[in-house]
């Protein structure tokens, strides 16, 4: 195999080949393979903006493993807090700022990369100022607050000649990926109906219960469910429609809904339907009903977990993979692409088109009618 082919290229090389135990071990193989760079491999450096939850339980433990990334900066409103986090991944404290003095990244060479994990209402201007300062930015999902703020910032990445990716962990993880590739290798027919689910239950006091920090369920856990529908049929919709719920006897959804559900219609005539919440069990799933079989994925949208089944006919068979750590895995992709020159498959037109579905959603919601797309 060519050293430059991508794992998705060999999941589809595989193509009818899916279903057999020798393919699924030699995808595993080639999987952990791809995922060894050369021990001379150059480290970018990363700048991370935003020391919430998900930076420090996820993304700072992440560079652990990185064969070519590394966490060279750090961006916080609190001090003390970044200091400590400093000092634990070791991070140089000159390279800790705050949100005063962040545009001075441009003067610091020790930074290549920018991870925004700022809350969804600071995406566009912190990824934004950062392009400006000549950084390459990888910015958490949903990508911004409205579909003017993705193309903004889609135009700074063009302006400035910068790299722009969405942090979409799953393209870049195995199952995801063989599911996809399962679902275009033809052998299971078109897919005729999606179903997805992505429910939490979030306690207050939180951001994204906030109409001005956050997008509410929809933008925050809806978007996993959007997404899914793109990647796995493989088409943009046409159509959306939408109904959600804001209960009056809970304080916490004051300004945003507790729950939403949706369906998109696509060009195939495939129909996806989808929920999302904040109020309730964890339950995180996906289902494409083909013409011929069925791809499930239990823990779809989690940060590991995954278990996929191919159904053909009769014949069910449960994806043996060797599971990553997903934000590892991103992370060095993106420094891959930024040191090959190379456009990511996630980049900002791919939160761009599901902002825009978003939008479609919401309107729906409110006009209680079918919107286009």
């Amino acid at each position: 195999m060519n050293e430059h082919t991508s794992r998705r290229d060999f999941i589809r090389a595989a193509g009818h080949g899916f279903l057999a135990a020798g393919a699924m071990n030699m995808l595993t193989s080639t999987v952990l393979a791809q995922d060894q760079p050369a021990a001379t491999t150059k480290k970018l450096g990363w700048a991370i903006v935003g020391l919430g939850q998900l930076a420090l339980t996820q993304v700072m433990p992440a560079f652990k493993n990185c064969q070519r990334s590394r966490a060279a900066a750090l961006v916080s409103g609190h001090p003390d807090k970044a200091d400590r986090v400093a000092g634990e991944n070791g991070v140089d404290p000159k390279h800790v700022y705050d949100y005063e003095n962040y545009d001075k990244l441009k003067d610091d060479p020790n930074v290549d990369v920018v991870y925004n994990i700022l809350p969804d209402s600071m995406h566009a201007e912190y990824t934004i100022r950062a392009l400006r300062a000549g950084k390459h930015v990888l910015c958490e999902k949903p990508m911004a607050m409205n579909v003017k703020e993705c193309e903004q910032m889609c135009a700074a990445a063009k302006e400035t000649g910068k790299k722009l990716m969405v942090a979409y962990r799953l393209h870049y993880e195995p199952f995801t990926m063989a599911a996809r590739d399962a679902a275009r290798g033809g052998k299971l027919g078109p897919i005729r109906y999606f179903e997805a689910v992505n429910y939490q239950n979030v306690r207050a006091p939180n951001i994204r219960l906030s109409r001005s920090t956050g997008t509410g369920p929809l933008g925050d856990v809806g978007v996993y469910c959007i997404n899914a529908a793109r990647y796995i049929l493989g088409e943009e919709p046409i159509e959306a429609t939408g109904m959600d719920y804001q209960p009056k006897d809970d304080e916490r959804f004051k300004e945003v809904p507790a729950r939403v559900t949706f369906q998109l219609k696509f060009p195939s005539g495939a129909i996806a339907s989808c929920g999302c919440g904040f109020d309730g069990q964890p339950a995180r799933r996906f289902r494409a009903v083909c013409e011929n079989g069925a791809i499930e994925m239990d823990n779809a949208f989690g940060y590991g977990g995954q278990k996929l089944r191919v159904i053909e006919g009769r014949q069910s068979n449960e994806a043996q993979l060797q599971p990553i750590n997903h934000f590892t895995r991103e992370m060095d992709y993106f420094s891959e692409c930024v040191t090959s020159d190379r456009q990511p498959e996630t980049p900002g037109e791919e939160g761009l088109a599901d902002m825009k579905v978003i939008a479609a959603v919401e309107e729906a919601c409110r006009t209680r009618r079918t919107t286009k797309l």
